[in-house]
């Protein structure tokens, strides 16, 4: 993306790179319905800011039922697989927010863990066995003509197909990649998530480089939508996986996340809009001991209905591990409301309008109200009949408050790379730099090090230069003992970066 117009160097001094984003909305705690007693359970203890615990409730949520039932939208049935990308700097308590709310599930893939070791020892020996009498079977039929050979071949068929292996009990992963994620969907679960409370490690990792990124994102699209999983690999051929679903909820520092944001791929992709992001102010400063407050009535209701829920048999064909969610369908209340809420974010989208910068979040949100709608729905009662519109107030809400997540932070995102390298250099000059004057090659030979090529460098201390944190020197102008054909004065007064 462009970098941001350069700020003028003005004579109240040096300007801040990056200009301050505008403080968001109070997270609508009270629309997380049955969620709500959790979650505020959990930031009570943590003293984290609430839309941390918010987003981890959710996707959990949405992880237990997406297998279950999709949700009625007004593009037609929709999966309830919720995307979530939660920004927070360390030391925001992240993991202490997702760890109690996923004790239930991290119980659940112990015990199935177990079970499925037994199942496998059980397997191999049904396997071997299998495997040896086919291959006797074969041997004779080596050694034999005629009708020796045609009885080989009905030995065969009456032996019946090779044992499978029993599935993976794994319902989550951190960072899988591409070939990861499928071949656990082919061998393990339908529904699956990615959770990670260092979400960095996967947005920076094996399966988000340059070779694999297009394809990741395709997949995790397609995922999202509800639509299979097409799989070429050698040796195997091609497959096509049905039924699949998949909740995601990754935490990831400022830096990591606005560096992903700020890639044209994952949003050209539609990548991106699927998430429901969110960036809280920071609660560091004021979590005093005294102040915590402890619930453990609410998180072992939430437990015990997240076990429940996992417990419960999902509709799959057993052979092919196919789902077969029912749709939930939306009451017609509901369904009025959703039409509105649709019709004021398409009103926006229009040129100049309020969203027009956003449409890729905007034009997803009347889908993901849905999808909230149906999850709060799904935890309430597996068998709901419909979406009420209480359900619908509560999805529009917390919808509304991510699309707003998303505006706020459009323009952080858009903050180039060369941004970045230039406030590093910056802070470099201020903190470190002992002299008063910086060339190009001084940059080069000691600075950071992601400035270590002299385009790259130069760019910087031209970024710098126009925001008044560098003043040109004339061509010539003594510097260490020596006239200089380029050099810069740095410029010591003015504030951090905002």
């Amino acid at each position: 993306m462009n970098a941001p117009e350069p700020i003028p160097f003005t004579p109240e001094g040096p300007q801040p790179l990056v200009r301050e984003v505008a403080p968001g909305a109070a997270y609508p705690v009270a629309h997380l319905g049955p969620l709500r007693a959790a979650v505020e359970a959990v930031q009570g203890m943590a003293q984290a800011p609430v839309a941390i615990p918010a987003a981890s409730a959710l996707t959990v949520a949405s992880l237990a039922v997406q297998g279950f039932a999709d949700v009625e939208t007004l593009g037609g049935p929709r999966p309830v697989s919720l995307y979530a990308l939660t920004i927070a700097r360390s030391g925001e308590r992240k993991s202490s927010c997702d760890g109690p709310l996923m004790a239930a599930l991290r119980d659940y893939e112990r015990e199935q863990s177990r079970a499925q070791r037994d199942a496998q020892a059980s397997w191999q020996n049904a396997h071997a066995i299998w495997k040896g009498e086919r291959d006797r079977i074969l041997a004779d039929a080596r050694k034999s003509k005629g009708e020796k050979r045609t009885a080989a071949q009905a030995d065969l068929n009456a032996l019946g197909q090779e044992p499978a292996a029993p599935p993976s009990a794994d319902r989550t992963v951190t960072e899988p990649t591409f070939e990861g994620l499928t071949r656990l969907f082919a061998t393990g679960q339908p529904s699956l998530g990615i959770f990670s409370d260092e979400g960095g490690q996967f947005l920076g990792g094996h399966a988000m480089n340059s070779d694999n990124r297009q394809k990741t994102l395709a997949a995790l699209n397609n995922l999202w939508q509800g639509n299979p999983i097409q799989r070429t690999r050698a040796g195997d051929g091609h497959a096509t996986l049905y039924g699949r679903r998949l909740a995601v909820h990754l935490m990831a520092q400022p830096s990591v996340a606005r560096a992903f944001m700020a890639d044209r791929m994952a949003a050209d992709t539609g990548f991106l809009p699927r998430f429901l992001i969110c960036e809280p102010p920071s609660a560091i400063g004021t979590r005093f001991y005294a102040n915590a407050q402890s619930d453990n009535g609410a998180l072992g209701a939430f437990g015990r209905r997240l076990r429940a829920v996992l417990d419960m048999p999902l509709p799959m064909d057993e052979e092919t591990r196919e789902l077969s969610p029912r749709t939930l369908p939306l009451a017609p209340e509901a369904r009025e409301l959703l039409v509105r809420f649709s019709d004021a974010i398409e009103k926006e989208q229009a040129a100049n309008g309020e969203l027009a910068h956003v449409t890729g979040y905007a034009s997803k949100s009347a889908e993901q109200a849905a999808r909230i709608a149906g999850v709060l729905a799904l935890w309430r009662d597996l068998e709901a009949p419909a979406i009420s519109a209480q359900e619908m107030g509560d999805g529009i809400a917390l919808a509304q408050f991510y699309l707003g997540e998303a505006v706020r932070l459009a323009d952080a995102a858009t903050v180039s790379h060369e941004i970045d390298r230039a406030e590093a250099l910056r802070k470099w000059l201020l903190e470190s730099w002992p002299h008063p004057e910086i060339m190009v090659r001084d940059v080069v030979r000691r600075g950071p090090n992601a400035l270590r090529e002299s385009p790259k460098a130069r760019a910087a201390l031209g970024i710098l230069q126009r925001h008044g944190w560098l003043a040109l020197l004339e061509r010539g102008s003594v510097v260490r003992d020596a006239a200089r054909a380029e050099a810069w004065r740095i410029v010591k007064g003015g504030g951090d970066v905002v």
